[in-house]
């Protein structure tokens, strides 16, 4: 009787353990969110966890004991003895930890009058974090009831997603062997360590990818000033005319344009007064637009603020630690592919060749970096891509722009997006000047833009930190970069956000690429969004991992 009551009760821990191994699926890789911030989850719906327990359990009870299994409120059994399916599953995945948490509904109950036991499994949880989980239940036995048993622990090393359909997320075959709690359950008719049934888990992540958030119109924002009419100085704006000369200022991708009343101002489109402007278009007028620059209106001033072109430099910058981690870890079983020059630092990645602008009276830097980083994962489901990185900044405030290639998990079709502006900058005071003909910026804090938001999904909100940027690039031809690239010399700054600074170069205030004013030679610092089809991609490759994770788990659950 003793004996038969021990299988009954670790059969019961198992069936536990199952569901617990289900909820382990939602390790999905995903940045940590900004400090002080609490940590967003996914939510997890409609989850299925398919698990027998022990098939020469359930033989046992069916045969020698001539007892009952009796699946119920929500659960079933497969014909012929077979397996169990516990329905209904809800829970949640933890971005900054990658810790799943599910709870399944369903309870199943072995019983035997002849061997005289009474066992019952219910409320199944399972719980993962990292590569390994627990199954728990609820289990009844002797009519004394026991919550949150530890029956099973989950091994999700060796785990594959699959694909199923609504967006379903699969993991099949994960391990799960007793604990030593489950062993005493069943009576010691089990040693702790031994494997019990695989078990099958299912999940599918609540919400559907949201419609593309659609970019801002070049020019015309207001923040860059428009229309400027009249007044003295070569004022710096956006789209505006010059009084007498014509217009001019529309090449530029803010469709800025300097003017002065007198002296002449350096700039890709330069207006002067009475004397001729030292950038390659000029012409005479004496309207300047309203734009809040502080470019001085006469020549000598003027001469003093031309901007100098960034002759190197490198960025270092890994996105998102928790994110690289998820991607080359047993989940996504992904990989992280640089190229154009970019390499492997300590920050994350680095890359080489700055080129662009710095502007000493202005304090402004517009500095573009060659290389890229690509991220694939769960066998191709999850494809995301960062080049042609670029940092624009004006005082103490900055932003970090990149091209972005993400593909859709829904759809599978890849989205472009240029210019993307990825994160907002909060310079510290007085970084921006050179000291021996270099500019550094040092763990500058990167958090979050709303168009960054967007493109995943709102997976993460506005203003969630990303990894800190270090940026060094020189300004001198004597100039060396510190060694191995290091910003030095630059303090860290926490928290905040702000907004880039204008892309083409006018008046000599603001910076620009020295590859031009054209459309394509300018940082722009808003108007591009993130496409919310990438972000959704992303969102659902992440939840993909999670679930790969759980597979493990029970892949060691063979009894």
């Amino acid at each position: 009787m003793a004996a038969i009551r021990r299988p009954l009760a670790l059969a019961a821990a198992i069936a536990t353990a199952a569901t617990t191994a289900a909820l382990c699926l939602p390790s999905v890789a995903t940045a940590a969110p900004a400090a002080g911030t609490a940590a967003p989850k996914i939510q997890l719906k409609n989850g299925t966890l398919d698990w027998g327990v022990k098939e020469s359990f359930r033989k046992y009870v069916k045969g020698m004991a001539h007892g009952d299994i009796t699946a119920a409120d929500g659960a079933r059994q497969a014909p012929d003895n077979g397996p169990f399916t516990f329905t209904n599953g809800t829970g949640t995945y933890d971005m900054s930890t990658h810790a799943v948490a599910t709870t399944f509904q369903g309870s199943v109950r072995f019983t035997s009058k002849v061997h005289g036991f009474d066992i019952k499994l219910a409320d199944l949880k399972v719980a993962t974090k990292g590569t390994s989980g627990a199954i728990t239940a609820d289990v009844t036995a002797a009519g004394k009831t026991q919550g949150d048993v530890a029956l099973a622990s989950l091994d999700l090393s060796a785990v594959r997603p699959g694909s199923g359909t609504g967006g379903a997320m699969t993991f099949a075959k994960i391990q799960v062997k007793l604990t030593a709690k489950g062993a005493e359950a069943f009576n010691g008719m089990y040693k702790e360590g031994q494997e019990l049934d695989p078990a099958t888990l299912t999940v599918t992540p609540e919400g559907t990818p949201g419609k593309p958030a659609q970019p801002a119109p070049p020019g015309g924002n207001g923040q860059d000033g428009e229309d400027g009419k009249g007044g003295k100085g070569g004022e710096t704006g956006q789209g505006s005319k010059g009084g007498k000369g014509g217009e001019d200022g529309k090449d530029g991708k803010e469709g800025e344009q300097a003017g002065g009343e007198s002296g002449g101002e350096q700039g890709v489109h330069a207006g002067s007064g009475t004397g001729s402007a030292s950038g390659p278009d000029s012409g005479t007028g004496t309207g300047s637009s309203d734009h809040k620059s502080t470019t001085p209106a006469s020549g000598a001033a003027a001469s003093a603020a031309a901007s100098g072109k960034v002759l190197d430099g490198t960025l270092d910058w890994g996105v998102k630690q928790s994110f690289r981690e998820y991607i080359t870890g047993p989940i996504a079983h992904g990989k992280a592919e640089l190229a154009g020059g970019a390499v492997t630092s300590a920050a994350g990645y680095r890359f080489p060749k700055g080129h662009g602008t710095y502007d000493t009276a202005k304090a402004s830097l517009a500095a573009q970096f060659n290389g890229s980083v690509r991220f694939t994962g769960h066998e191709g489901v999850l494809d995301l891509k960062f080049s042609n990185l670029k940092v624009t900044a004006n005082g103490t405030k900055g932003t970090l722009i990149a091209d972005v290639s993400a593909k859709a998990r829904a759809t599978g079709k890849v989205t472009d997006t240029p210019g993307m502006a990825v994160a907002d900058l909060k310079i510290p005071a007085g970084a921006l000047t050179a000291k021996n003909g270099v500019v550094t910026l040092k763990n500058v804090p990167a958090t979050l833009t709303a168009a960054g938001s967007k493109a995943f999904d709102a997976m993460y909100k506005p203003g969630q930190a990303l990894d800190p940027v270090t940026a060094a690039v020189t300004v001198d031809r004597k100039a060396q970069l510190p060694a191995g690239g290091d910003a030095a010399g630059s303090s860290a700054v926490t928290g905040g956000s702000g907004s880039a600074g204008s892309a083409g170069s006018a008046g000599g205030g603001t910076a620009s690429f020295s590859s031009g004013s054209g459309a394509g030679g300018s940082l722009a610092a808003t108007g591009a969004t993130v496409p919310t089809g990438a972000l959704a991609g992303v969102a659902g490759a992440l939840i993909v991992a999670g679930g790969a994770a759980t597979y493990a788990v029970r892949r060691r659950t063979a009894l």
